[in-house]
């Protein structure tokens, strides 16, 4: 299953990396038609492969290597041409400032370039999009939980994912494994995707315990969930799944994350305090009040700490715990830092002594996890340190409902599982995105 996915982003990422070097050949045959092609493609690999790194690096920011978001070609066009006007202008500036490094300032070349890639690379794009579409793996569904209609209505609308539903067998009693062994054969299927909680149908397991000699995938419907939307289906698990699947300590994990905090804590805050207390005296000019605005959030274990930030609202102002829509309680000025989120600033002080992590659940006002207690496992999301981002924040909106803060608590609860030093990166990454190229 997760070989699928892997194969995807690898057949993504190399036809990437082949349209970068085959737009840059074509522009030094449009360049430089009468001339000799060696010389001027040895002056131009070089400095340009080092560049490429950049480009990749945008277009995974730019959700390119999520295959899940390319059903819709207007969406892909408008992603690719996004990441390729900020590559381009990225590459321009590297060239112009570290010209004497690449000995190359290649204006008019990196115009024609990019022009190239981008009609190269979207129809690249669009073939293996039609080629795992044409070829995607057939998946028969055995049972009828409601998690396994909305994984088939999900995969027979977005066919680009990989996976194609060929048959969906609710009713399995009277079903003999040798009866579904000869629709799995006939049907050509690779993926089994097989009703949560067996154990509590013993009819059921002994018809699928006797499909294991068969070659196919045998998947729980949760661990192909969570592949496809990348979160869990909380309203469907059970209190095993949580004892099987959460670890609370990792030792190694743990003692890296809290390293990486301390280093890059000190070192930004280092950089921004000047910049901290500029906007400390902007905001004390600008509105009565203290700079700093302090309240208490909920931490690890469900014991209270309390978060620093930049104020925002006028000093005082009460009103609904969610921000709405142009809410007046934000001054001028704060809306200004929300929107840079410099406001969180001082939550590096937070980070470097352990109140919170980069990464994890966002820390949620004490008043508000009170109220979130109301949901199954809640209390699952502070079994680890909070964060300043987390896989809720990159994926999903802010929360200013109820029904919102539950979809938010499916994304927490995977990153729980799931954390990981890449993951953690993923995170990182995608929050710069969100901060610096959100708009394309």
């Amino acid at each position: 299953m997760w070989g699928m996915k892997g194969l995807k982003k690898t057949a993504l990422f190399t036809g990437d990396v082949a349209t970068l070097y085959l737009a840059l050949v074509a522009t030094i045959f449009i360049r430089y038609p009468s001339a000799d092609f060696a010389y001027y493609f040895n002056s131009h690999v070089y400095p340009f492969s080092l560049i490429f790194i950049l480009w990749l690096a945008v277009f995974f920011l730019s959700d390119l290597y999520q295959f899940r978001e390319y059903g819709n070609k207007t969406i892909l066009f408008k992603r690719l041409a996004g990441a390729v006007i900020l590559s381009g202008t990225a590459s321009a500036i590297a060239f112009y400032l570290f010209g004497q490094f690449f000995e190359l300032t290649p204006k008019v070349n990196l115009l024609i370039f990019s022009v190239i890639f981008f009609v190269l690379n979207y129809f690249w794009r669009i073939l293996i999009t039609n080629i795992f579409t044409s070829g995607a793996a057939k998946v028969l569904i055995l049972g009828d939980a409601p998690i396994l209609d909305e994984i088939g209505n999900y995969l027979a609308k977005n066919g680009h994912t990989g996976y194609q539903v060929a048959e969906h067998i609710k009713d399995l009693k009277g079903k003999s494994a040798t009866a579904i062994e000869a629709v799995i054969k006939d049907k050509k299927i690779s993926t089994v995707v097989i009703q949560p909680n067996l154990a509590e149908d013993f009819s059921t397991l002994e018809t699928v315990f006797h499909l294991l000699p068969v070659e196919v995938n045998l998947v729980n419907a949760w661990d192909f969930y969570e592949i496809i939307f990348e979160k869990v289906p909380l309203k469907d698990l059970k209190e095993n799944w949580f004892i099987e699947k959460i670890s609370t300590r990792r030792i190694l994990y743990d003692g890296f994350k809290r390293v990486f905090d301390i280093t890059l804590s000190a070192i930004l805050g280092i950089i921004l305090l000047p910049f901290g207390l500029i906007f400390a005296l902007i905001i004390r000019a600008t509105s009565p009040g203290r700079a700093v605005f302090k309240q208490e959030r909920a931490g690890k274990n469900g014991k209270v700490l309390i978060l620093y930030k930049l104020r925002t609202m006028y000093a005082g102002n009460d009103g609904p715990l969610w921000t709405e829509e142009k809410d007046k309680r934000i001054t001028p000025f704060g809306k200004i830092l929300r929107f840079s989120h410099m406001d969180e600033i001082p939550q590096l002080w937070n980070i470097f002594r352990g109140d919170i992590s980069f990464t994890g659940p966002r820390p949620e006002r004490v008043e508000l996890a009170e109220t979130f207690k109301k949901f199954p496992y809640y209390e699952i999301r502070h079994i680890i340190k909070p964060g300043l981002s987390g896989w809720a924040q990159i994926n999903y909106k802010p929360s200013a409902s109820m029904e919102e803060a539950y979809e938010k608590l499916c994304y927490d609860i995977y990153y729980v599982k799931n954390r990981s030093v890449i993951l953690d990166l993923i995170i990182v990454l995608k929050t710069i995105k969100y901060l610096f190229i959100s708009h394309f």
